[in-house]
């Protein structure tokens, strides 16, 4: 299986990549591996949604793919997925995506400029909703996540978001890789490990070591399911 792994940075998928066997380098941010039989190009597209969508559809574009997976930590709004836990992110939003007026925010489609089911958008969101078969990916939650230019990091930006999106997770690249994959038609997945609890912002209590540790054992597991 030709499989592409888009990740932000390196550091978030370095210890799979020690299980893997190299092979030349395509470009600077694409370079190849195989994993359990499976031919791995893995794209570092950078951080931040611009990067990612330019990156991803540049590799969707240059080579046809059985499967793209998005690898990458996250922050939760959901006390009940603890830190360094794994997620399957289902869906995607873009909450800064709109205009606003006063207080209030005008998504793109209360302006009309996008219609709630324009493709690739279902209702609004971008969906998932036919990921690969694999009993790894089936075993871990199912969230819906917002990408966003900004983490949060304030209690009244954070209330705001939460009441008009009911989010679980946040990156900031996860709706470019899918809007990518999708616009593209091929197969893909976004897995998340939770390197924080989306609050004003607070290092010490993050827990990034143990999520990269927990999102690459996942990733390991689910290439060997495939």
């Amino acid at each position: 299986m030709r499989i592409l792994v888009v990740a932000a940075t390196r550091f978030e998928i370095a210890p799979l990549l020690t299980e893997c066997d190299a092979r030349p380098d395509i470009t600077g941010r694409v370079s190849e591996y195989t994993f359990a039989s499976h031919h791995l190009d893995v794209l570092q597209a950078g951080v931040g949604m611009v990067s990612t969508a330019v990156w991803c559809a540049r590799q969707l574009a240059l080579a046809r793919y059985d499967l793209s997976l998005n690898l990458g930590v996250c922050g939760s709004f959901d006390p009940a997925l603890p830190l360094a836990s794994t997620v399957h992110v289902v869906s995607e939003a873009m909450p800064e995506l709109g205009a606003e007026d006063g207080e209030a925010f005008i998504s793109m489609q209360q302006l009309q400029l996008i219609r709630e089911d324009e493709a690739p958008f279902s209702d609004g969101r971008l969906v998932n909703a036919h990921p690969p078969r694999s009993a790894v990916l089936a075993s871990l939650p199912q969230v819906h996540g917002i990408t966003v230019n900004t983490v949060h990091g304030n209690e009244r930006t954070i209330a705001a978001v939460v009441e008009r999106c009911r989010p679980q997770v946040e990156s900031m690249e996860g709706a470019a890789f899918m809007h990518a994959c999708l616009t593209a038609d091929v197969p893909f997945a976004e897995v998340r490990a939770i390197s924080n609890f989306v609050e004003r912002r607070n290092r010490n209590a993050w827990k990034m070591n143990d999520a990269v540790a927990s999102l690459n054992e996942t990733a390991r597991r689910l290439l060997e399911s495939l």
